[in-house]
């Protein structure tokens, strides 16, 4: 990559400190641009920097990584300064007339550390989740992916079926020598073990309830009270609420953090079926999509109506002359909160246990996709006979490992 590129890498101005990165071979030229001098490497230096005219820009710290022993695998500067707008301004608008300097695109910065080797995919995509996280789940589960804990599991089994290609490309190569003229011992029972891992990963909590939350639906007829509650248990006069059946005609989502857990709660239209309003139709119909997608529903409604995934729930306790709910797993009042404390209590201890524990590694879809192929091939490789098709499955596994990491199959295995 021949041209440099820079971009603020903290937050957004104004603030106390504004930190500038530069990546890439002209990134020594332009600290000396503006500093007149390259610092020590790995030294912070307290330093002037001037733009083009010699005009004082700010007194920095800079910092200087020549690479490849960098983030970005390139030689690297950073720019600790003033975190006033202007002063950043004027510092980025001085690095943008430099010949070979650029603004970075978005996620350029991992992208070259990725192509350069630093991080694989793994790594790379647990720290776009980490930059996302909102709770202290997804922080945890984020910072162990970043960190390598799923590439290192990944390595490790890509080390193991490569023992395995090994022993099956012996045979096929080899077989008129009698040290290598059959399969190992335990060769099937090393290929099990494998297996057995892989299953045990593919078991575990996605990362997509981390990443977008835990799905909880509120649904019941007409007037049950779902705005109500649904309003309580988000804490904000998000849905109108009204006396008049139908109110809500669509359905209302809203993100919570509950304890360091990330919630999605949707509160939905009414459901019945004699409506002859077009629009309250409408909102029945996407209410019904939303409890298809839902992981849990506090039903509202009669006892025995409640969908799959569902909690009754008696909502009104406040109310004089309500019909009781004998079996309700919560009864509470929006009202007057009784019973709110202990809902959002049981919300919480569901979800954790739905979700991967704290500092876990989780999958993406993509990732449970492609291990999931790796223990397909591997199960393939053992109920098979044929030498060259036990090779060929568990090049299909090796295949998907390395997609995993972000790699081009290599023949390594030789």
């Amino acid at each position: 990559m021949a041209d440099t590129i820079f971009a603020l890498s903290s937050g957004a101005p104004p603030a106390a400190i504004g930190i500038i990165r530069i990546s890439g071979l002209a990134a020594a030229e332009a600290v000396i641009s503006l500093s007149g001098r390259l610092p020590e490497a790995r030294k912070a230096t307290y330093m002037r920097l001037c733009d083009h005219s010699g005009d004082t820009l700010d007194r920095a710290v800079v910092l200087w990584f020549p690479g490849p022993a960098t983030a970005t695998g390139e030689d690297l500067a950073e720019l600790h300064l003033h975190g006033g707008r202007a002063v950043i301004g004027a510092v980025e608008e001085t690095l943008g007339r430099m010949e070979k300097l650029r603004r970075a695109t978005p996620g350029e910065f991992t992208r070259r550390a990725f192509a350069n080797g630093r991080i694989d995919l793994a790594e790379a995509e647990g720290l776009a989740d980490l930059l996302s996280a909102e709770t202290e789940l997804q922080r945890k589960s984020a910072v162990a992916m970043a960190g390598g804990a799923l590439s290192r599991e990944i390595e490790t089994w890509r080390e193991k079926l490569l023992m395995s290609s090994a022993a099956v490309e012996a045979v096929l190569d080899f077989a008129d020598e009698d040290d290598v003229s059959t399969l190992p011992a335990d060769f099937a029972h090393n290929l099990g073990a494998l297996r057995s891992e892989l299953q045990g990963w593919l078991k575990r909590p996605g990362a997509r309830l981390l990443r977008e939350g835990f799905r909880v639906v509120l649904a019941g007829p007409p007037n049950a009270g779902k705005s109500s509650l649904f309003n309580a248990v988000v804490q904000s006069e998000a849905a109108i609420t009204a006396a008049v059946a139908g109110t809500t005609r669509d359905v209302l989502m809203r993100p919570v953090d509950l304890d360091g857990v990330p919630f999605l709660f949707f509160d939905t239209a009414g459901l019945r079926f004699d409506t002859d309003d077009e629009i309250e139709a409408i909102g029945i119909e996407r209410a019904q999509g939303a409890l298809e997608e839902a992981d849990l529903v506090l039903w509202l409604g009669p006892e025995g109506d409640a969908p799959d995934r569902a909690w009754q729930i008696d909502p009104q306790c406040d109310r004089v002359g309500r019909s009781v709910i004998t079996r309700a797993r919560h009864i509470v009042s929006a009202k007057t909160a009784e019973g709110l404390p202990g809902l959002r209590a049981d919300l919480v201890a569901t979800a954790r246990g739905s979700m991967p524990r704290p500092g876990e590694a989780a999958l993406s879809d993509r990732q449970h996709i492609l291990l999931g192929e790796a223990e397909r091939m591997i199960a393939s490789a053992a109920a098979q006979t044929d030498p060259l098709l036990v090779a060929e499955d568990l090049r299909m596994a090796r295949s998907a490992f390395d997609s995993l990491l972000g790699r081009t199959a290599t023949e390594d295995m030789l």
